[in-house]
């Protein structure tokens, strides 16, 4: 039996199980289920089938056509609507061609099935393995309209909030250091034990900051944190706040707080970290002393047991913060420039999907001292275009050593002085 078929008959036993089970919310739906019936932020019962609505929630593109030999299958010709007709025999039909593992991502069958003698099956274990509603962009986009109006627009506009889903890169596709592994291990562990960490009275975890190099992955880790987790990611760039409305600085400070509360639990990024947080002078424009001071109120005022955020800092200028930010957080995760290993793992880890002849990713990281994982990219990008170039989509080592030297050459524009 092909998938589309078993998607369709999951997604109507979805449907009328959901429907006929008031205890049941929308998080025991599975997100693309959400995302189908989602009308501002709500899902209202009951959940009728229609080939649009069975579209966006499987992806299959001609829905009855897929269950229209199915006997226990009918579609109402005058409101299009897709039903079952007769359950019993929906269920064994889907059990017979569906898997434990395909169950488990649907946490409103696992409920059903939980007492099913010929499946070994949990909900609580479905439950806890599926994205939360609170990480779905219609979710978050829903929470946005209830609590800001068009006058928060322009405050809206300097922060950049992705849902999980919506984030590409995952730890995984990442190179780590033994320590940052460790540490962000420590996150995940203190996000699990909120609970017990309330109790015993630590509420002071959760509030990192990532310093190093330009392009060592700060960034890229703390979205990929954010997709690993399920939460959603809050990100704002302290430099744009304060260059572009320096008046309005310490009142954009407090509301993009305000905004990742609303969202909890989420992360919440704030780049380029210096930019606010240097160290004071006494010559210093009051307001932009006014813009640390509320700033590191605000730090001292979230918390990730408390409130359920969990903020990272980043900064690549660590030498320049003031003293009274670095004591706001309780870990400290630094990203150096990748050694020769960490180079010969990126090469390794960003070549996965193409096909090189003679490729020897322990020469390239020799090579490429000093480059940081961003410039790696910027080797590959023109490795492969200069490959298209040449009508080739295999590449071979020569095409990346080139590259190396192309993008030294372009770091020699830097220091170029125009009249």
């Amino acid at each position: 039996m092909n998938d589309s078929t078993v998607a369709i008959v999951e997604l109507l036993l979805t449907a009328k199980h959901y429907t006929e089970l008031s205890n049941l919310t929308p998080e025991d739906l599975p997100p693309q289920i959400r995302k189908a019936f989602d009308k501002k932020g709500e899902i209202n019962r009951p959940l009728s089938i229609t080939e649009n609505i069975a579209k966006k929630a499987t992806g299959v593109e001609s829905p009855w056509n897929s269950i229209s030999d199915l006997m226990f299958t009918n579609k109402d010709n005058f409101s299009g609507e897709m039903s079952l007709t007769q359950l019993d025999l929906a269920e064994k039909w889907f059990l017979k061609n569906t898997t434990k593992d395909l169950i488990l991502t649907n946490p409103t069958l696992a409920y059903v099935f939980q007492e099913n003698a010929s499946i070994d099956i949990s909900y609580e274990d479905s439950s806890t393995s599926e994205r939360p509603i609170q990480a779905d962009r219609f979710w978050i986009d829903s929470l946005l309209s209830e609590y800001f109006s068009e006058d928060d627009q322009e405050m809206l506009d300097l922060v950049d909030i992705k849902a999980p889903e919506e984030i590409e890169t995952t730890l995984q596709d990442l190179v780590l250091t033994s320590n940052q592994i460790g540490e962000l291990e420590k996150i995940r562990i203190a996000i699990k034990n909120r609970d017990f960490l309330s109790k015993i009275g630590l509420r002071e975890v959760g509030k990192l900051l990532f310093i190093g190099p330009p392009g060592t992955g700060k960034t890229s880790v703390a979205r990929a944190l954010a997709h690993s987790l399920s939460l959603p990611f809050v990100e704002v760039k302290l430099s744009m706040m304060t260059s572009q409305y320096l008046g309005e600085t310490s009142k954009n400070i407090d509301r993009t707080f305000e905004v990742a509360k609303r969202l909890s639990p989420c992360i919440l990024f704030v780049d380029e970290f210096d930019s606010v947080a240097k160290t004071r002078r006494s010559d210093e424009h009051a307001a932009l002393k006014r813009a640390v001071n509320t700033l590191l109120k605000s730090i001292d005022e979230i918390s990730l047991v408390r409130d359920e955020v969990l903020l990272i800092g980043a900064t690549n200028h660590p030498d320049q913060l003031d003293t009274a930010a670095w004591r706001r957080f309780d870990d400290i995760i630094h990203f150096p420039l990748p050694d020769t290993n960490m180079r010969k793992k990126i090469f390794e880890v960003t070549t996965k999907y193409m096909s090189i002849d003679n490729f020897d990713p322990s020469a390239l990281a020799d090579l490429t001292e000093g480059l940081s994982g961003s410039d790696i990219r910027l080797v590959l990008r023109e490795a492969v275009l200069e490959a298209l170039s040449e009508d080739r989509t295999v590449m071979n080592q020569k095409d990346l050593v080139d590259a190396v030297a192309a993008i030294g050459k372009r770091d020699l524009l830097k220091n170029i002085a125009f009249e």
